[in-house]
């Protein structure tokens, strides 16, 4: 039975499910785990900073030498359900040398906490963020920030977060960001299996979809995708795209050859197109 779009139950599972589409999927998360280490090992960073009271409401910091430097805020991807901010630690290596403060972002996971909360948690991190960001060499009016996969999906959420308070109308919040192999429309993700641990019912998916909400951040946004991933992960962003190119500046970019891991290694690569764009979105 035809459940989403021409898609049955079980063809909407291979398409949400990036293990099985990339079967060397453990190498890209070996390698992630070993540069993350060795950035450890190099820089300087200062891990579990709480900025909230749950326990995953944590957060590291590699500080730049330059005091008010631009900061770069990654979220990690796992659908909402997996890892940890230290595996992604070699993100900030890549742009250290640029005198980037980078932070990565944990947040409470499901099944214990729901998605709507974990989006609260990620909007908690920005405000404290933009506090306390200057303790830490950061600059708190030039933040940008990128996410892969559920991580591009929270990302997206913030951007579509009414900032009441902050910078006027909040638009100014981030200067720039970057969406990596994202998840914009979580009506299909609530109808296969990824929501067996995430529980979300239809009403949640809908809140929950930046492509059915609008940007309130105005800054410019990468949307970068594989050319190597499903078809679904590629409406995702096509969606995302055509939803929000009326309100901001936004680049959709299919890359040749990039798969579900490989993209967020190539955001790290200094040679590569989606690490250069996002040099140049950052001025540096």
């Amino acid at each position: 039975m035809v459940i989403y779009k021409q898609y049955t139950r079980a063809a909407l599972d291979r398409q949400y499910n990036n293990r099985l589409q990339v079967p060397e999927y453990a190498t890209h998360l070996e390698r992630w785990e070993l540069m993350s280490r060795q950035a450890e090992k190099k820089y300087s960073v200062i891990k579990n900073i709480p900025y909230g009271d749950q326990s995953l409401e944590l957060l590291d910091v590699y500080p730049s030498s330059q005091p008010l430097s631009k900061t770069l805020v990654f979220i990690h991807g796992g659908y909402w359900q997996r890892f940890d901010k230290s595996t992604f630690h070699f993100v900030a290596e890549a742009f250290h040398s640029y005198n980037i403060t980078t932070v990565i972002l944990n947040y409470p996971l499901a099944p214990e906490v729901s998605v709507d909360q974990i989006v609260s948690s990620c909007r908690k991190a920005v405000f404290w963020l933009l506090d306390n960001l200057s303790s830490f060499n950061g600059n708190p009016n030039e933040v940008y920030v990128a996410g892969h996969s559920a991580g591009a999906h929270l990302m997206a959420m913030l951007m579509a977060t009414n900032w009441q308070g902050v910078n006027d109308s909040g638009a100014g919040v981030f200067k720039g960001a970057c969406a990596m192999s994202g998840l914009f429309n979580l009506v299909p993700i609530q109808l296969c299996e990824v929501n067996e641990g995430l529980q979300m019912d239809a009403g949640t998916a809908l809140r929950n979809s930046p492509a059915k909400l609008k940007p309130v951040i105005q800054c410019p946004l990468i949307v970068g995708v594989g050319s190597e991933e499903t078809e679904e992960f590629k409406d995702q962003s096509n969606e995302l795209y055509k939803c929000w190119k009326k309100n901001i500046p936004i680049q959709l970019s299919q890359i040749t050859g990039l798969n579900h891991f490989s993209i967020l290694e190539a955001f790290c690569d200094p040679t590569s197109v989606l690490h250069m764009s996002m040099c140049k979105l950052m001025k540096v």
